[in-house]
């Protein structure tokens, strides 16, 4: 847990800052920082299915100490990249290790956990990946705040990277032999092609995170008139992370990951709903202010309490929901092919993740941030639907895992 929770506090410290970064300079429009930012994803997308091959073939702790030494020393290309052609080529290349550690470090998570207490457990390790995506951006966005130096902020990445590493070196765990299984190279090797419809699903949910995480403070700025509320905003998130623990912890140890996943989703949408209606609504509010000559701006708080509110559903629903799939997915999968299963649980997240950042910069340039982030709801609402229509049976159908539900 906290190898993983400095993995992903490293890659999420930056991701926020990074177009203001390229913006600043190197001058890119919003269209390129949109391609640029994509090709990490995309770069970690194509690693993760030779990963999780690699994890269930080789030794597990020998692929997790290689992937994390190179995740660790690409943060130094960041301070050294002085054109955006270099920076373009750190950044899509730092996508490979990223991929592999996430499925080496979650594969040797589950090895080491005890099979009565493995699907809570997998609950605890995913939530401090949640908690770094919403804590690790608002200490990026206070540091630059008070500093303006992305130099330090690399730095902070680069030095967060190699503590996690030093906590895996600890790590002890025994050296499983390759299993044996034939070595014919076949789709499902790369691929849990049992769990394809999980996802698919997964695809929708990291489309609305990825245009949510790498947009929101430019939209907050530009269409909220909000410019310091974006590290708010990702406490208030790392908040309904935690509590989504509490709330779902007993679920979980009942191995309830259908009623996890369906509670978790229902409350995103709401939370990405409720965000974007919120300039609307202060809009219909101002003008009821000037007509009443009230002191009071009920624009601007209906604004501010929809912009934290959604964050704190937000944090809710993925809390719920990204532990449970984890869960699902590794259920439909046999033991030879955990590292599988976890490379296609987080390849589906990349994809999404790759296409909302892409989507995301290419609508708000041409249509605007409002249109990009109505985008957002509506492929939630549709990962919505396709699960309570088709997921939630598809997964009880090919389940593995009598103890999850």
């Amino acid at each position: 847990m906290a190898a993983n929770f400095s993995l992903f506090f490293a890659f999420y410290v930056l991701t926020p800052l990074l177009p203001l970064y390229m913006s600043e300079h190197f001058g890119a429009a919003k269209d390129v920082i949109g391609m640029v930012l994509s090709g990490y994803t995309i770069t970690a997308l194509v690693m993760r299915p030779f990963s999780g091959y690699l994890v269930d073939s080789f030794p597990r702790k020998l692929v997790l100490m290689v992937s994390f030494t190179a995740f660790a020393i690409f943060f130094a290309g960041y301070l050294a990249a002085s054109t955006l052609l270099l920076f373009t080529i750190v950044r899509t290349l730092h996508g490979a290790p990223f991929g592999a550690l996430t499925v080496a470090n979650s594969t040797v998570a589950i090895d080491v956990l005890p099979s009565s207490r493995r699907t809570e457990g997998i609950g605890y390790y995913g939530l401090s990946n949640n908690l770094a995506m919403a804590i690790a951006p608002s200490i990026g966005i206070f540091v630059y705040r008070y500093t303006h130096s992305f130099e330090l902020l690399f730095w902070i990445a680069l030095l967060v990277a190699f503590a996690g590493l030093a906590v895996d070196a600890s790590i002890k765990m025994p050296v499983k032999m390759p299993s044996g299984r034939p070595t014919t190279l076949s789709l499902d090797r790369f691929f849990l092609t049992r769990g394809w419809l999980l996802g698919l699903n997964m695809v929708a949910f990291g489309f609305c995170f990825g245009v949510l995480s790498n947009y929101l403070a430019i939209y907050g700025k530009e269409v909220m008139g909000i410019t310091g509320g974006t590290g708010t905003y990702f406490m208030i998130c790392s908040i309904g992370l935690i509590l989504s623990r509490l709330q779902g912890g007993k679920a979980l140890r009942q191995g309830r990951v259908t009623h996890n996943a369906a509670t978790g989703m229902v409350i995103s949408l709401v939370g990405y709903t409720l965000f974007i209606l919120m300039p609307t609504l202060a809009h219909h509010l101002s003008i009821f202010n000037y007509h009443c000559n009230a002191t009071l701006s009920l624009g601007e708080l209906s604004t501010l309490f929809g912009y934290y509110t959604s964050a704190l559903l937000i944090g809710l629903g993925n809390g719920h929901m990204w532990p449970a799939f984890q869960n699902m997915t590794i259920s439909v999968a046999p033991n030879s092919q955990r590292g599988t299963a976890n490379s296609t649980i987080l390849v589906s997240w990349d994809v999404g993740m790759g296409l909302g950042i892409l989507a995301g910069g290419v609508i708000s340039e041409r249509v605007g941030y409002d249109a990009a982030f109505w985008t957002v709801v509506a492929i939630n609402a549709i990962g919505v639907l396709t699960y309570f229509m088709a997921t939630r049976r598809f997964f009880l159908l090919r389940n593995l895992n009598a103890s999850v539900k």
